[in-house]
């Protein structure tokens, strides 16, 4: 008798056909490591892995002479960068669990005509809505199957900066459009003020905590780093005068009070 075909996802997340045909092997740590998640987020890797393609892309248009804006350009080469950072980080997830990452073809943006930065932005924001869906699938999927280590981490790390994205997303194409009805549907002047007034464009978002799972000790850290230099800079002498009391106050490897107890020693010995 035949073996049994793999059970099917009920669900719209991307297929990953080595997993679908039960051709991955497992690993010597898998532990409580679903086979529908583990194909679930092969998928989503290369889904991440195309949207990075397609910010690429924008970036890259944006670039050209005939453009000409800068920040524009850089936001999306930025997010495109974020993208693939957090196919690697997923990447790295799946073989921390034991799981199996399956390479794929990454298929090539389609063919769009980008007039100006509100079309941008809004490609920029259906990739990121389908994402987030994909995201929200493959969170539902993990607490079906009881694996809550993956709904967590997907939550916190993946899911969460998706949800801003889409916000900032949102904020930026209503600025832009607001701009086309002030200038009668012209959209030259509406593209070079977006590109050097959005502070969003220059900035971004902060991505460094999205797919790191050692932020908090690198905050620490940059925290102490600051609270150095700014000693440093404290005790640094200004036009040739030192602080007053840095001997007593203001150097942390000396005791206040042994300054204290010198100064009473040196008054004993002068009634003495």
């Amino acid at each position: 008798m035949a073996e049994p075909s793999p059970k099917r996802l009920k669900s719209g997340l991307p297929l990953c056909a080595i997993h679908r045909h039960g051709r991955a092997l497992g690993k010597l740590v898998k532990q409580n490591f679903p086979a529908v998640v583990e194909e679930g987020l092969c998928g989503v890797t290369g889904a991440l892995l195309e949207v990075a393609y397609v910010l690429q892309m924008l970036g890259e248009i944006f670039d050209h002479s005939d453009m000409a804006l800068p920040n524009v350009s850089k936001f999306f080469l930025d997010r495109a960068k974020e993208e693939r950072e957090a196919a690697e980080a997923l990447i790295q997830y799946q073989h921390d669990r034991g799981g199996l990452y399956c390479t794929r073809v990454i298929q090539k943006p389609p063919s769009v005509l980008i007039s100006g930065v509100a079309a941008a932005l809004e490609v920029a924001l259906v990739q990121w809505k389908m994402m987030a869906g994909h995201f929200e699938e493959l969170y539902a999927l993990s607490i079906k199957n009881s694996d809550p280590h993956t709904a967590s981490t997907i939550k916190k790390q993946f899911l969460a900066p998706k949800i801003q994205k889409i916000k900032l997303m949102g904020d930026l194409i209503t600025n832009a459009r607001r701009l086309r009805n002030a200038q009668d549907s012209r959209g030259d002047l509406e593209n070079y003020l977006i590109d050097r007034l959005q502070k969003e464009l220059k900035i971004g978002t902060d991505s460094e905590a999205h797919y790191s799972l050692h932020a908090p000790f690198q905050k620490c850290t940059r925290a102490a780093n600051e609270l150095q230099l700014l000693r440093e800079e404290y005790l640094q002498p200004k036009n040739g005068i030192r602080p007053k009391y840095q001997g007593q106050c203001c150097s942390l490897s000396q005791p206040r009070w042994k300054g204290l107890r010198e100064r009473d020693q040196r008054q004993e010995h002068k009634w003495h």
